[in-house]
């Protein structure tokens, strides 16, 4: 629940919504989106979010006695990542079901349906006790948040002592000569592909405002750093079109 003193409404792309609609909102995006969500994260990135992918589940430095929770883990790239590189224990959770059964289908092909808990779940309410997981990881979900400093709150708190919390997501262009280049490809070529591939421009063009509307790298660290974690860095990739964000439970 938003606390008294929180704003009651909230952004959902350019549009300005109720905070208490955004959540459904945001879900009927990921319901109509969810068969065709890797294909299109393919069409949509031209294949760099693998990249991006292999870099972030290298930082989350996976080993068999560390434990993970992927939020907004949707069809389980990152919580397969960490399995085949020798991660412990993983927690795959999805404030959205239908994309949760894709992943759960895509772990049962890869034989890696004993490896994992599924968790349906608000990132907002994690039901986890404190300090009990090594690694919280969360690939692009954290801008569909309706109060992302209360999951960055929660983040640090499912966390152990020592434990890490680690942020993929789209971030603020660095090189301002591609930048008409990448309003064109966003706000133009992703819609159509939306409708031609999965009959959904309107969810796409939702997407590509949810990153205009993401606070910068530095503004992020800030947050993260009000939530509590510590020793927070980024690092930009593909010139600042997406960041991996770091911090320490200490």
């Amino acid at each position: 629940m938003a606390s008294d003193n929180s704003p009651q409404t909230v952004d959902f792309g350019y549009r300005t919504v109720e905070r208490s609609q955004k959540r459904a909102m945001v879900r009927e995006v990921f319901d109509s989106v969810a068969g065709k969500y890797d294909v299109m994260n393919d069409l949509m990135s031209l294949g760099v979010h693998r990249l991006w992918k292999h870099d972030f589940i290298q930082a989350l430095d996976p080993r068999p006695t560390r434990s993970l929770l992927d939020l907004a883990g949707g069809t389980g790239d990152i919580t397969f990542g960490w399995l085949k590189k020798g991660g412990g224990p993983a927690i795959l959770s999805d404030i959205n079901a239908a994309m949760l059964s894709v992943g759960r289908d895509r772990a049962t092909g890869r034989g890696l349906l004993a490896d994992i808990t599924f968790m349906v779940t608000d990132a907002e309410a994690i039901p986890l006790p404190d300090g009990s997981v090594d690694r919280v990881s969360m690939a692009f979900g954290l801008r569909n948040c309706t109060n992302k400093d209360k999951v960055l709150a929660e983040a640090r708190r499912v966390l152990k002592p020592g434990g890490k919390f680690f942020c993929l997501e789209f971030s603020k262009l660095q090189i301002s000569a591609f930048e008409k280049l990448y309003d064109t490809w966003s706000f133009k070529a992703l819609p159509r592909m939306g409708s031609m591939v999965a009959g959904d421009a309107e969810s796409y063009q939702y997407l590509a405002e949810s990153i205009r509307m993401f606070p910068d790298q530095e503004t992020l660290k800030g947050m993260m750093e009000t939530a509590g974690l510590e020793r927070v860095t980024y690092r930009n990739l593909s010139g600042g079109i997406a960041a991996i964000h770091q911090g320490w439970r200490l």
